[in-house]
């Protein structure tokens, strides 16, 4: 499971019979902290790719943007490949299972407020139902 913000707005496509496939990139930071002799550690920000299938695609595609903040549980997927000039190339991504978004919904003409805290706006959530069977609302 991972909590992060969303780096730019998802890459969507589309292939057999309208099945969709979503790619996101996903950031992690783990906050910088002093050491008792006084030595500062800064952030660590890591990047993770996203990967959703079929329904949850769609529903990324309608609602998740670049800043959003998602709270994700998946599985781990290796695979690699050699470029055109033979370079091996090492790829890690995350099936993406389960998916909540835990940014509010801004509402239609309405500005950004850090206190605004309107949970009747919140985004839908897809805790606990399997990837096949994922609605928006």
């Amino acid at each position: 499971m991972l909590i992060g913000n969303v780096g730019k707005d998802p890459d969507v496509r589309y292939f057999d019979a309208d099945q969709a496939v979503a790619k996101v990139a996903l950031a992690t930071t783990e906050r910088g902290y002093v050491l008792k002799n006084g030595t500062q550690v800064p952030d660590r920000t890591d990047w993770h790719n996203l990967v959703f299938y079929r329904q949850l695609a769609k529903i990324v595609e309608q609602y998740v943007h670049k800043g959003d903040k998602l709270y994700i549980e998946g599985r781990l997927r290796y695979s690699n490949y050699d470029d055109q000039q033979g370079k091996r190339h090492f790829v890690t991504e995350i099936l993406v299972e389960n998916m909540e978004m835990l940014t509010p919904r801004q509402k239609p003409g309405a500005t950004a407020s850090p206190q605004a805290d309107d949970t009747s706006a919140e985004r839908p959530s897809m805790g606990g139902v399997q990837p096949d069977d994922r609605l928006p609302f």
